[in-house]
């Protein structure tokens, strides 16, 4: 994972905008509808082409393949992995919805959430189709060719927030249902790093855990459930090199109040312990945009790379570069300009058909976060 040595690089969370045909054929492929796979496949892969030309033409230096073939960033699982069968388990409450049930309806009407799977675990969970990840590679490479970028990821979902969407039906317990899907996902991070990719692992487990799957669990119970999430994470990435992988925090790509969003400054000293070197997480919503202070009595540990969130992934506002530079200034300053990389709170399209952000205003939201990283490395260097 390359640093900000000459100038801050710039990157986001995943997601980003799918073509209407190609949403039209997710979600008909996730409906039970029949699809012909070759079309599929081949629509995906011109979709991978296009997203990975607008990223480098809006000025993102590491970028991907926009998770062009996958449903969402976690349920693309169930179609990779053996073991969930039984019917639909819908996501447990999210504390900071309850007392608000009409804004609960339009947060899960989303054409994306409202469409969702998520079958629970209900037989011993395995490798279900090995060539996938693969499949991903072969497919980003190709759409790179030529293109000018100075890294690229593929993200891949933690075992943990597979733990949160797939209900456990099946393990004794939640360390052996955790540690199962540790074993099962490992090949996949594994070949993505073979691959020659940086491995990026979604993790909102860590965060958005803690107000969805573990609400009625107090702070220091959490940050010991996360403990375990992140034992699990790093035996699954046994095999990746810390430099060549990054995780994702996340408290939850919703229009939501967020009220009961557990605190950086809770978490952030036990997200430390987690292999991966790279730390992506929310800094630019109104929730957590505060919280660049954490850093000013939290040391960075020697090798991490912060990489915040200074672009909003949720409202159509495109903010003004002169302000992603100063959220970038934040960070430089008190961790050191080569340990920050400039990102997105989220993913634009978490699920597909989600629009929160109109389509081509994400692609100028990319390009303010260029902008503003392009004013920020001329104050640094």
């Amino acid at each position: 994972m390359k640093q900000s040595t000459d100038r801050f690089l710039t990157t986001h969370t995943g997601s980003l905008p799918r073509p209407d045909d190609l949403v039209r054929m997710m979600f008909a492929k996730e409906e039970g509808v029949p699809v012909e796979n070759e079309a599929l496949t081949s629509r995906i892969r011109s979709a991978i082409a296009e997203v990975v030309q607008k990223q480098a033409a809006a000025g993102i230096d590491v970028i991907n393949d926009g998770e062009m073939g996958k449903p969402s960033y976690a349920t693309y699982v169930k179609d990779r992995l053996n073991g969930f069968g039984s019917a639909s388990m819908p996501v447990t409450s999210y504390q900071d919805l309850i007392h608000f049930p009409e804004l609960s309806k339009r947060v899960f009407g989303d054409p994306g959430r409202s469409r969702r799977k998520t079958p629970g675990c209900n037989g011993p969970i395995s490798i279900r189709d090995p060539k996938a990840a693969a499949m991903d590679a072969e497919s980003l490479k190709g759409a790179l060719n030529g293109v000018k970028h100075e890294e690229a990821f593929i993200s891949a979902a933690s075992p943990g927030v597979v733990s949160l969407f797939f209900g456990n039906l099946y393990y004794p317990d939640h360390r052996s249902y955790l540690f199962a899907i540790a074993d099962a996902i490992r090949e996949e991070y594994e070949a993505i790093a073979r691959a020659g990719f940086i491995v990026q692992v979604d993790c909102p487990d860590l965060a958005m855990g803690r107000h969805i799957q573990f609400a009625d669990l107090s702070i220091p119970q959490f940050r010991e459930m996360a403990q375990l999430h992140i034992e699990a994470l790093n035996h699954a990435l046994g095999n990746v090199p810390p430099d060549r992988s990054r995780i994702h925090l996340c408290w939850g790509n919703y229009e939501g109040p967020h009220h009961c969003d557990v605190p950086l400054r809770e978490i952030i000293e036990v997200v430390f312990e987690a292999r991966p070197n790279g730390i992506s997480f929310e800094a630019a919503n109104p929730r957590h945009a505060h919280e660049w202070t954490v850093f000013k009595e939290v040391k960075l540990p020697k090798g991490k790379i912060l990489i915040p969130g200074v672009i909003e992934s949720k409202t159509n506002y495109v903010e003004h570069p002169e302000l992603v530079a100063q959220r970038i200034n934040r960070y430089a300053e008190l961790v050191g300009r080569e340990n920050v990389i400039a990102g997105t709170d989220c993913g634009f399209s978490t699920w597909v058909g989600q629009a929160a952000v109109d389509p081509g205003v994400v692609w100028l939201k990319l390009h303010s976060l260029a902008e503003g990283a392009k004013i920020a490395s001329a104050e640094f260097w």
